[in-house]
C-alpha cells in the first residue's frame, strides 16, 4: 500500500512539472494525432494537460471517492477530449478539454457515491452537484429554519421541483445504511436490524385472502345479472364497460349501424336494468350501489 502511495505521489509530481505548451506547440501535436494518429502526440498533448485534470479532481474530493479514481476517470475524459478536438477552431485545447474531464469525473461520481442510481437527466445532475453550493449560500442570507423557502429558490434557480430538493437534500445528508445494519439490541441479546422497521404496503394474508373472495362472488353476481339483458345491450355493455379497451359511441354505433346516441340510450338502460336485477338478488350487499 505504502510502494502504490509512492508510485501516485510521484505521478502527480511528474504531471505538475510537466512543462506547458505554447499555443502553436499545442496545434501542431492536435494536427499530428487528427490527422496522422501520431501516438506520440498525443501522449504528449496529455500528459502536459495532466495538471488539468489533477486540478480537476480536487473540486470533487469532498464527495468522498479516491482521488487516484477520479484523476483515472478525469485521464479518461481528456483522451476522449482529445480524440473529438478540432485545431481549426482556433480554441485552447485546455479550454476544450475541461469540459469532458469535468463530465467524464461527474459521471463517475453519480455511478459510485451511492448504490441508489440519482441524477439521470441534466437538470438532477445540476442539483447534485450544485445543492451544498447554493444551500451555503442561501444560509447566509435568510433567516435560519427558513428550509422551506431556501429548497423553493433553489427548485427555480436549477429547474426542479422543490420535492427533488429535498429529496436531494436528504440524500446528500448521510451516507447509504444497509438495510441489514443492526440499530437497537432488544432483551433477548439479538440484533435488530433496518429492515424490520420497512412497511410493507400490500394488504395483510387475511385482508388478501377476503378480497380475494369477495372480488370472485362479485363477478359471479354480475355474470348472473347480466341474463337479464338482450343481446344488443349485453353487446354494447361489454364493448364499452367491460372490454380493456372501450368501444366509442360512435364506432359501436357504425357497428350496430344505429346513431351514437341511441348507443348512448340503449347503454344507459342497459346498467339501469343490471342495478336492479343486482338489487332484487342481493338486496343487503349491493342495495344503492352504483355500477
Amino acid at each position: 500500500m505504502a510502494q502504490l502511495a509512492g508510485v501516485r505521489r510521484q505521478f502527480v509530481k511528474a504531471a505538475m512539472s510537466a512543462p506547458f505548451l505554447e499555443r502553436d506547440e499545442e496545434r501542431a501535436l492536435a494536427v499530428r494525432w487528427k490527422d496522422m494518429r501520431d501516438e506520440q502526440a498525443l501522449h504528449h498533448l496529455a500528459h502536459a494537460h495532466m495538471r488539468l485534470v489533477i486540478a480537476l479532481a480536487t473540486r470533487f474530493r469532498h464527495y468522498g471517492l479516491p482521488a487516484a479514481d477520479l484523476i483515472q476517470e478525469g485521464h479518461v475524459g481528456l483522451l476522449e477530449a482529445a480524440a473529438r478536438f478540432d485545431p481549426e477552431r482556433e480554441v485552447r485545447f485546455s479550454t476544450y478539454a475541461t469540459w469532458w474531464i469535468r463530465a467524464s469525473m461527474q459521471d463517475y461520481i453519480l455511478r459510485n457515491w451511492s448504490i441508489v442510481r440519482g441524477g439521470t437527466s441534466s437538470a438532477q445532475k445540476a442539483l447534485f452537484f450544485n445543492l451544498r453550493r447554493l444551500r451555503a449560500k442561501l444560509s447566509r442570507d435568510q433567516r435560519p429554519g427558513d428550509s422551506s423557502r431556501m429548497f423553493a429558490t433553489i427548485a427555480q434557480a436549477i429547474g426542479v421541483s422543490q420535492a427533488d430538493v429535498e429529496l436531494m437534500d436528504t440524500r446528500l445528508s448521510g451516507p447509504d445504511v444497509s438495510l441489514n445494519a443492526p440499530v437497537a439490541q432488544n432483551d433477548n441479546s439479538s440484533m435488530t436490524e433496518h429492515v424490520e422497521f420497512l412497511v410493507d404496503g400490500n394488504p395483510l394474508p387475511d385482508e388478501a385472502v377476503s378480497e380475494q373472495i369477495d372480488s370472485g362472488r362479485r363477478v359471479n353476481w354480475l355474470r348472473e345479472a347480466l341474463t337479464v339483458l338482450s343481446e344488443r345491450e349485453l353487446r354494447i355493455v361489454r364493448e364499452r364497460r367491460l372490454a380493456e379497451e372501450s368501444a366509442t359511441l360512435e364506432a359501436l354505433g357504425d357497428r350496430l349501424g344505429i346513431s351514437k346516441e341511441r348507443v348512448r340510450q340503449i347503454e344507459n338502460r342497459a346498467i339501469e336494468k343490471l342495478r336492479r336485477a343486482l338489487i332484487e338478488r342481493h338486496p343487503d350487499d349491493i342495495a344503492g350501489a352504483m355500477i
